[in-house]
């Protein structure tokens, strides 16, 4: 007998005595936490996990249901018809609230993409219980079904979702279709999150199957960048040419593309190799050959004298982030809450073919706590500072050279440190700290790092690890010659 009165129920009255049970335990369960906090033996009853099973089973069994969701799949014959119920639906979606008070059957009937077809049963199952699982390859999927029925809830964990997923290892790659997806949609946050990560971790990109499906103007707007992560500027132009010969571009964007790489960095060596093995190079030689000629007199000239006559802060000048040897050096510092650490490198003195044979010597200096300026300069003999330091304070990274030269002289060096970490299981660059060209030390340096905690996620197994690099800049000491 109570089971055919249940069966009798009206739908709104089935699902609107479940939304009631859950706004009752929502109100009193804050009853209860105030009298908790009145009462410390006042006890919390919390049965929402049961309740969202039986809203599942809900869904699933079709009880009560009063609307039938027809989704018909644009282009294909594929109709799936979902049993559901209007009430659940409209407190989720106000887009769903006006199609069921426009709706002249039971049935509403909706047409979406494929893909956004496929997860549609994933989406309306969120409207019910509130959680959802994602895979890499659904994510743009539910967030286009998101924004477009207002799930604002939904729309707003998906872009967190992606932002926190840049690194995960998927068969062809999905950082650049979410950059596409978010330039589409205006999601700037997401856009600069995705172009950053390809910006920061672009030398393991260049080797991903990723790297060919970047479409001209995200290309473009990589080669532009100085913040480039990468092992040297021959690398990106390697991966250049190959992206080229794939894509197979119209001249003008293959032009612009050429004009961008930074002729200057690349050692005059391999310059000579380009010019004679590159097919690339020997096709487009025209187009570029007033920057070859400028790279081949910034590598045989004194740059003291070069700056005399053109202007050495363009582009072609500009160092990016290299990471090869002759530009800095990684450092792992084990345990790195335990005592203050000094660590010795040498980079080439410039990129010019006059300065490259040049070495400078560069003493780091890490400290968990910041150490007044007295007790820098005191050096054991094992190459560690004393332990004198200022309690309370926070990590500091300091990096100078270990001898002045004359042949400094219009040259100052811009320093950056690389912190890495590990992401769904892959290292990447966790951060990139940046040293004003006339300061030791980068101020900001782990501001928001907590590495007594061992799951910290700027640490990889309790250590820390880090890329010191060195960006030799030359200056105009004239005016150039009109």
């Amino acid at each position: 007998m109570v089971r055919s009165c249940e069966q009798e129920i009206p739908a709104w009255v089935y699902v609107g005595a479940l939304l009631l049970f859950t706004h009752s335990a929502t109100v009193s369960g804050a009853a209860l936490k105030l009298e908790a906090a009145l009462d410390s033996g006042a006890t919390i009853l919390n049965h929402s996990m049961s309740l969202v099973q039986r809203m599942e089973a809900l869904l699933a069994i079709g009880n009560g249901s009063d609307v039938a969701l027809r989704v018909e799949t644009i282009n294909t014959d594929e109709v799936k018809v979902i049993q559901a119920h209007s009430l659940v639906l409209t407190l989720q979606s106000d887009v769903f609230e006006e199609l069921l008070l426009t709706r002249n059957s039971s049935t509403v009937v909706l047409r979406e993409t494929p893909d956004c077809a496929a997860v549609f049963e994933k989406f309306v199952r969120y409207l019910y219980c509130g959680d959802i699982s994602v895979r890499l390859n659904q994510a743009i999927s539910l967030h286009k079904l998101a924004s477009k029925y207002h799930v604002w809830g939904l729309q707003q964990g998906l872009t967190q979702y992606m932002t926190q997923h840049l690194s995960s290892d998927s068969p062809t790659g999905h950082v650049v279709g979410w950059y596409n997806y978010a330039l589409q949609i205006g999601d700037m946050t997401l856009r600069d999150s995705c172009l950053q990560f390809l910006s920061w971790n672009l030398s393991s990109v260049l080797q991903s199957k990723e790297w060919s499906s970047i479409s001209e103007d995200l290309l473009l707007s990589l080669l532009q960048r100085s913040d480039l992560i990468l092992q040297s500027e021959l690398e990106l132009y390697e991966a250049l040419e190959s992206w080229i010969n794939l894509n197979q571009p119209g001249r003008s964007t293959v032009e612009t593309a050429l004009r961008t790489v930074r002729y200057g960095m690349i050692p005059p060596q391999h310059l000579f190799r380009l010019q004679k093995q590159s097919p690339l190079l020997v096709k487009y030689y025209e187009s570029i050959r007033d920057l070859l000629y400028l790279a081949f007199q910034f590598h045989s000239a004194s740059p003291i004298q070069l700056a005399k006559y053109f202007d050495v802060n363009c582009s072609i000048f500009t160092p990016r982030n290299y990471l090869s040897s002759s530009w800095g050096s990684p450092w792992v510092i084990n345990n790195p809450t335990r005592d203050d650490r000094s660590f010795s490198f040498q980079t080439q003195l410039g990129p010019s073919g006059h300065d490259s044979s040049k070495r400078v010597t560069w003493n780091a200096l890490f400290s968990p706590r910041w150490l007044p300026l007295s007790a820098r300069s005191t050096y054991t003999e094992l190459g560690a500072m004393q332990p004198t330091r200022t309690e309370g304070g926070r990590p500091r990274i300091i990096v100078t050279p270990a001898t002045s030269s004359p042949d400094f002289a219009g040259v100052s060096f811009q320093k950056a440190v690389i912190v890495m970490a590990r992401q769904q299981g892959k290292v990447v660059v966790r951060h990139v700290y940046n040293f004003h060209q006339s300061t030791e030390e980068a101020g900001d340096f782990l501001a928001d790092a907590d590495l007594q905690r061992r799951s910290s996620e700027y640490l990889i197994d309790s250590s820390l690890y880090l890329h010191i690099i060195i960006k030799p800049l030359y200056h105009t000491l004239l005016v150039a010659r009109k």
